[in-house]
């Protein structure tokens, strides 16, 4: 019989626990050791049994625990110091207010359509919002003020489960929110806070707001399931990723429009400060940019600028991050879909629909001018963007150099900031034991001091608290194991074998990915009887941990799970390869600590970065990967292992031997034996001094602190100078957009009409100087408008200029209709081909790049 109505009742604690409630209700709970102590004093089988969520525990708990608790002095002082330590985490001044404050944004808003903060808020389903989680907890930990804005999904992302057959399963179990470490935004008179976007054909679209408090960061989670909605506008906050072109289009409305409007009625009833910074993290959350030019130029409150300088105000502080590599991972909507939604009675009454049409056009060669890409519009709405590792941002040029046709690859204007992951988070707390016990201070702004203390712990202690985390995985894998077997339909009869699968003495091998085709969750099965042989060898085994989900449309990544799952099914090897279901953060935190080696073996180069080899390093795990993502930046030869790669072989089938057989002969010849290879004392002395390596050299790099410093210091101090240029009377702005408009409007004009040179002979050495003088005609543009360059490299043999510099030529002598000269020089510091051009582009300084506005003029 079914409900007709579903709540949650929440609990009532006695006075004396109230700071129960209090830690509950802060996701710092979910990477701080201490407060985890504290709600499994208050019942451990409990907090088990509930998934070690504090909300579920205190609301299981009975009355008389509670009444026991709050009588129990030793557990009242335990409660204290963890409320106390949370307080002075809250509210003491950090890495933001000691170092940025003065130049830093009051506060960035920093967009995802998902966050995976903790298990127990499933609002995420793979790296994009694993990424998202750990760039807010590493916020809060350096004290960055920033307000994450998403939406409240309420099936979340399926659970994972396998038939009889080994095929995924999907499940959409409800959330209620009452139920959630989340608390309803209300006005001041008690009213809950709501949002509304209007749509075509009415009525208008309502969204409450749902506030999640990770750590010193507010997460703002918007849900439409609400009263007054239609149920196919309740429906729109339904699940993540699922529907269609139009579901997807309204979801990334309400996340983008609605979102920076929920922003505004936070700031209004907390006095937040409001946004400097707008932070979109892919293409998804992109309508935040025409939001914001719909508050400068039509709405009644706003300053009514006219559309182009609206636009230079919003570019101007707002960063765009793209994180795939692959063209299939960007949004594209039919051209006609956007048009309908975005016309006067839609969202946006009075922008220009052409004009909002024009950001996301394809209008560059191989562009498809019928669809609506939100990857295009994200760059042409943001003045500063970046990859997410070096070789992505390389890959990422390649991929949008068509939207700045004039330039070369390396001069497109997308920079790189490698990921990072969350330390407290990921790693297990055995190992900052081991640290702490040598004096390193987990807390400390000191990272490379920190993980400096791996040469202080004895070989054996780090071998042996490997052993332990290797234990808990094999018990965490077995119960995992046993649950999917019974919901396969198999009888606890015939799992007796599920008892002594996996080995806690024995190399493991983790690989946990998403199963998409780029990543190859199949490789290490090209060879089953090769691999079988490693499982099984007699003196070296290795055993293998796999986890992945596909999505539920992906009927290619269901078979590539059905492929593992059946092999790992065979009696012969089901001991040495585990196939997890429901991959997960908490699977996730016993499994990274767990693994000896982690295996990543994706298609290069569409590995964005991929950052679940980062956490097995911070565990004391080695990466055995392709040199993809962020392996390719940070592996230097001592740290991992590099599988090599068959680029430039164009059969699949061959590249995938090729690969499969470097693979197996790595773990046979040179990963097996060192792990195998013990002293006296049972220590593989030469893995161990791998495994200190890798926490030295990786350590400090890996760390999403890193990576939240370098967007401070990259992207979002830049861009809150750049945006208070612009925006303290808005006239900055009006002039830019004034000057590019009078800029496009002269280019034609614009050449470079003679080149010439003198200083070097017929056969110039190195330290000769060469002069260059440059003629140029500039129409009704001045020489201040414009930077002459003389750009010179390295030629190759098509005269290609590359690895270029550039010199900036002065204006020399000026002439009449418009035409001028530059003068220059360059030291020959390098023997071997050389070879120059001059160019003009615009020169600005409120452009951040040459490539800005995408024109240029040569010889």
């Amino acid at each position: 019989m079914r409900a007709i109505r579903r709540f949650t009742v929440r609990p009532v604690l006695p006075e004396a626990l109230s700071a129960l409630g209090d830690l509950a209700g802060n996701l710092r709970w979910s990477w701080h050791p201490e407060t985890q102590d504290v709600f499994e004093a208050v019942d451990p089988d409990l907090w088990e049994s509930t998934g070690r969520d504090p909300v579920k525990l205190l609301g299981a708990v009975g009355r008389a625990r509670l009444d026991e608790l709050a009588a129990d002095a030793t557990f009242l002082e335990m409660l204290r110091v963890a409320r106390a330590d949370l307080e002075a985490y809250l509210t003491g001044d950090r890495w933001f207010q000691r170092k940025e404050a003065g130049s830093g944004p009051r506060a960035i808003g920093y967009f995802s359509p998902e966050f995976g903060i903790t298990a127990v808020l499933p609002q995420y389903s793979g790296g994009l919002g694993i990424l998202a989680g750990d760039h807010l907890k590493a916020a809060s930990d350096l004290g960055v003020p920033i307000v994450g804005v998403g939406l409240l999904y309420r099936h979340g992302y399926f659970k994972q489960a396998l038939s009889r057959e080994g095929w995924q399963q999907e499940t959409y179990p409800v959330l209620d929110p009452d139920g959630l470490p989340i608390s309803l935004l209300r006005e001041e008179n008690g009213e809950r806070a709501l949002i509304t976007i209007a749509l075509p054909g009415g009525p208008d679209l309502l969204a409450r707001i749902f506030v999640a408090n990770v750590g010193r960061v507010p997460l703002l989670l918007l849900d439409t399931d609400v009263e007054g909605n239609p149920d196919h506008y309740r429906d729109v906050t339904d699940r993540l990723y699922g529907g269609n072109s139009e579901h997807r289009l309204r979801q990334e409305m309400l996340l983008g429009i609605g979102g920076v409007r929920a922003l505004r009625a936070y700031s209004r009833i907390t006095g937040h400060p409001a946004p400097e910074v707008f932070h979109t993290n892919e293409g998804h959350a992109g309508f935040l940019g025409l939001e914001r030019i719909r508050e400068l130029t039509v709405a009644e409150t706003g300053p009514r600028l006219d559309f182009d300088t609206a636009l230079e105000v919003s570019r101007a502080s707002t960063v765009f991050t793209t994180h795939t590599p692959v063209p299939a991972g960007i949004d594209r909507f039919p051209k006609t879909l956007v048009e309908q939604y975005f016309s006067d009675a839609g969202p946006l009454p009075g922008v220009p629909i052409e004009r909002i049409l024009s950001l996301g056009t394809e209008d560059y060669e191989g562009g498809d001018a019928t669809v609506f890409n939100m990857a295009v519009m994200g760059f042409r709405l943001a003045q500063r963007a970046n990859g997410v590792s070096q070789l992505h941002g390389h890959v990422s040029r390649g991929m949008f150099n068509g939207l700045w046709p004039a330039f070369d690859e390396a001069e497109v204007p997308i920079s790189s900031i490698t990921n990072g992951v969350h330390a407290p988070t990921w790693v297990a707390r055995e190992m900052f034991d081991l640290a702490a016990a040598e004096g390193a201070d987990r807390d400390s702004d000191d990272a490379e001091a920190f993980w400096a203390a791996a040469d202080k712990v004895s070989g054996a202690a780090i071998w042996s608290t490997k052993r332990e985390l290797r234990q808990r995985l094999v018990v965490d894998a077995r119960k995992r194991l046993a649950k999917s077997w019974e919901k396969r339909g198999a009888a606890r009869a015939e799992l007796g074998w599920i008892d002594t699968a996996l080995d806690p003495g024995v190399l493991t091998i983790g690989f946990a990915r998403r199963a998409a085709s780029y990543k190859r969750l199949t490789l290490m099965m090209r060879d089953p009887e090769r691999l079988k042989r490693l499982l099984l060898h007699p003196d070296r085994p290795v055993q293998l941990v796999i986890a992945g989900k596909a999505h539920p449309a992906d009927d290619g990544g269901k078979k590539l799970i059905q492929d593992i799952v059946r092999l790992s099914d065979d009696p012969e090897i089901r001991h040495r390869i585990v196939f997890l279901p429901n991959y997960d953060i908490a699977m996730a935190q016993p499994l990274y600590p767990g693994c000896d080696v982690w295996l990543n073996n994706p298609l290069r180069p569409y590995e964005a970065c991929g950052t679940s080899g980062m956490k097995a390093a911070l565990n004391g795990g080695l990466n055995l990967s392709v040199l993809d993502g962020w392996w390719d930046e940070w592996y230097d030869g001592s740290n991992g292992w590099a599988i090599p790669t068959a680029d430039g072989v164009d059969d699949i089938d061959h590249r995938d031997d090729l690969e499969a057989t470097a693979l197996y002969d790595l773990i046979e010849n040179e990963v097996a034996p060192r792990f195998y290879d013990l002293d006296a004392d049972g220590v593989p002395t030469r893995w161990v001094e791998m495994l200190r390596h890798t926490l030295k050299s990786l350590g400090p790099k890996v760390l999403a602190t890193r990576m939240v410093r370098d967007y401070v210091r990259q992207l979002y101090s830049p861009a809150a100078g750049n945006a208070r240029l612009l925006n303290s009377d808005y006239a900055g702005a009006a002039e830019l957009a004034a000057w590019k408009k009078r800029v496009r409007a002269g280019w034609p004009a614009v050449r470079v009409e003679h080149v010439e040179s003198s200083g070097v002979t017929d056969a110039p050495e190195v330290g000769d100087v060469l002069s260059a003088r440059a003629f140029v005609g500039l129409g009704d543009l001045t020489p201040a408008d414009v930077d002459v360059q003389l750009v010179h490299g390295v030629i190759n043999s098509e005269d290609d200029l590359v690895d270029t510099r550039i010199e900036t030529l002065t204006v020399a002598e000026s002439y009449e209709g418009g035409r001028h000269r530059f003068d220059g020089s360059v030291v020959l510091d390098h023997s071997g081909a050389f070879g120059y051009t001059v160019r003009v582009v615009p020169h600005n300084d409120l452009l951040t790049s040459s490539a800005e506005l995408g024109i240029v003029a040569l010889p």
